[in-house]
């Protein structure tokens, strides 16, 4: 290792954008994982100061940890979600962690408004008709729904949140409710009002959900909330997928319980070929972009090594968990 270089970094991923690269190369010593194995990835976290992770395809439980040795001293995670890491046991080996929430709410927040858009104005029914060819003069089959005067509930009024709220704003909806566990200063800006989630469900007409899933938010959405919503109400999910009860959800569309879903996230990923999700003219799937884009892929990327280099000169992570 050159003598400028204190720190050895290990990279999960080849992916990873060089920005990341060259900026841990500037004190540190990177490897790049060409091919992942849960192995190999021991191998190289047994002789690294710290590790950046990108997905959630290496699970970080007590076996890894236990593994590894004692050298790993920091984990920055590219991305939100750390589903996938043993949060607890990571703290008793007293490793520090972080990941890139502060970065990726603007591209989130576009992904959910282009998905509400696409619902409500019937896209993939559409889409499908010109695909056979049945494009029809008569457009009172394409009728659908408007932002503009409706009822826009958010469920999780945080940094994802807070960026749909800006972008529906401009929308002109008749007024934006939001549930969480508490008031938000910055609600004032979208005369938001929190309401609880029974309320939220009954009152909206598009339900856009933003919180990330926990022991209160898995299954939050059930059989019991589609039946509180409005008959032409559209739920977007850009959380976690496991937030919403998938089942429930394909009998509510199939029904005609609410008027469509968008979905970003969903459970497993991806789903499988045949499930009626897909088939599903009301339903409008993404294959988890939220945050992909070139621009926040690159901020993920650069956010996740600054996370790694302040940690390892004792500094505070700029975005811990």
């Amino acid at each position: 290792m050159s003598a400028f270089k204190r720190f050895k970094v290990f990279l999960i991923d080849k992916n990873i954008p060089k920005v990341a690269i060259d900026l841990l190369n500037t004190i540190c010593e990177v490897t790049v994982l060409d091919d992942f194995s849960r192995e190999a990835c021991i191998r190289e976290m047994l002789h690294s100061d710290a590790a950046l992770l990108y997905g959630h395809k290496l699970v970080v439980d007590q076996e890894l940890l236990d593994a590894i040795g004692p050298r790993l001293k920091v984990l920055s995670q590219m991305g939100i979600d750390v589903d996938h890491i043993d949060i607890p046991s990571v703290k008793d080996k007293k490793i520090l962690l972080g990941n890139t929430q502060n970065v990726v709410a603007d591209c989130v927040a576009e992904v959910a408004v282009m998905l509400a858009l696409s619902v409500a104005h019937r896209a993939k029914a559409g889409f499908n008709q010109i695909k056979k060819y049945e494009w029809l003069a008569n457009q009172q089959q394409w009728l659908g729904q408007e932002i503009k005067n409706s009822v826009v509930g958010i469920v999780g009024l945080g940094n994802i949140g807070k960026a749909v709220a800006t972008r529906i704003k401009a929308f002109s909806p008749a007024k934006i409710v939001y549930y969480g566990r508490t008031d938000k200063s910055y609600a004032n800006n979208f005369n938001a009002n929190r309401l609880p989630l029974l309320g939220l469900l009954q009152e909206s007409d598009f339900i856009i959900i933003c919180v990330p899933l926990n022991n209160e938010t898995y299954h939050l959405i059930d059989a019991s909330s589609f039946k509180l919503m409005k008959s032409t109400a559209i739920i977007i999910n850009v959380g976690h997928g496991e937030i919403i009860n998938q089942d429930h959800l394909v009998t509510a569309l199939q029904q005609g319980e609410i008027f469509g879903a968008g979905l970003d996230v969903t459970t497993p990923e991806p789903l499988p070929k045949d499930h009626p999700l897909i088939q599903l003219e009301n339903c409008v799937l993404t294959p988890h972009i939220g945050f992909a884009t070139v621009q926040t892929r690159n901020k993920m990327a650069e956010l996740a090594a600054q996370n790694i280099l302040a940690a390892l000169e004792g500094k505070p992570m700029p975005s811990p968990l």
